[in-house]
């Protein structure tokens, strides 16, 4: 469905020089400065996936996304959605496709909901039998209903973003492109949204393309996902094999009779490893001792062993590294 091959966009603007004097210069100053924002991406999305196109502030997801989507040009390399380059074939392309922006509406803002997918249907020249069929179902998964009458600007924040989304349906596409479709609601509507999200994906097999900095998004949706930094493709894989390549850092918290026994344990000399791969904290008020360490080189079974020799223990909580750890240390850190 979507074929991303070689993709590079550069930005050239006039350099610019601080201070007034700065300022003067620039105005006869013919230099240019040049920003990579996607470095050579290649990435293909197969027909019904849902994949988060995830990355850091000024990586370059919407870039990516604008180019997928015919709003930018590639300074090198091609996209193809279902067959149609986005930035040569704009409005073939924009009949195959649906976009949500989380803080921008595709709604006109003072008529009636209504009113706005009235436009939309006509825009994208959907029949009545089929727009009718396709309210009934979006009726039904997002509950447009309760506000199909009220203008835009009426609505609040989660009403507009089951609004927006549904519109970006309206003429069922086979690529939606979602850009943090859930920031600033609550728990609720965000549940709502992504079942909604996964319910259209089952029916329709929708080709969605998700960026967002939510993680529970990601956990929610996604079997797939694609990290870019810095304009480059860092990872591109499943969430499971994620957490098995970089999630090797695991916790087991025990609630211990005597934690002044056990805070000092030495598993270094005990089980034969090196110190660094493991760390023990202690709070006293809860008597309770946590581990961190490294699965690769220490087993569970091991540690508690140990823990049982010195003190009793009276209960075990073993915790993996959470997902939003691991994205966070590639964030920092790359891979």
């Amino acid at each position: 469905m979507i074929e991303v091959k070689n993709v590079t966009k550069e930005f050239i603007s006039p350099k610019k020089y601080p201070g007034l004097k700065g300022a003067i210069k620039g105005l006869f100053s013919n230099e240019k400065e040049k920003k990579l924002a996607v470095d050579d991406i290649s990435f293909s999305i197969k027909k019904g996936e849902i994949v988060g196109y995830i990355g850091s502030n000024g990586a370059g997801k919407s870039t990516t996304i604008k180019m997928m989507t015919g709003i930018l040009t590639p300074t090198k390399g091609e996209c193809l959605i279902n067959g149609v380059n986005p930035s040569k074939e704009r409005k073939k392309n924009a009949q195959n496709i649906g976009v949500v922006f989380g803080q921008r509406t595709q709604l006109w803002w003072d008529l009636p909901l209504s009113e706005s997918f009235t436009i939309l249907k006509e825009i994208y020249n959907v029949g009545d039998e089929e727009y009718k069929e396709r309210m009934e179902f979006l009726n039904r998964v997002l509950e447009l209903e309760e506000f199909w009458t009220r203008p835009v600007r009426n609505l609040s924040l989660g009403q507009r973003m089951r609004a927006d989304l549904g519109a970006a349906l309206i003429h069922n596409p086979k690529v939606l492109y979602l850009d943090e479709p859930t920031i600033g609601l609550d728990l609720v509507v965000k549940d709502n949204i992504r079942s909604a999200i996964r319910e259209i994906n089952e029916k329709y097999q929708t080709t969605v393309i998700l960026t967002t900095h939510d993680i529970g998004d990601i956990e929610e949706l996604c079997s797939r996902i694609i990290i870019i930094d810095d304009g480059r493709k860092i990872y591109d894989g499943s969430l499971s094999n994620l957490k098995e390549q970089y999630g090797t850092m695991r916790k087991v918290s025990m609630e211990v009779r005597n934690v002044e026994e056990v805070v000092s344990l030495d598993l270094a000399e005990s089980l034969s490893v090196p110190k660094n791969t493991y760390r023990i904290t202690a709070d006293l008020e809860q008597s309770s001792v946590m581990v961190s360490f490294d699965k690769n080189e220490l087993q569970v079974s091991d540690i508690i062993a140990q823990f049982m020799k010195k003190t009793d223990v009276r209960d075990i909580k073993i915790q993996e590294t959470e997902l939003s750890e691991i994205v966070k240390e590639i964030y920092n850190h790359g891979i």
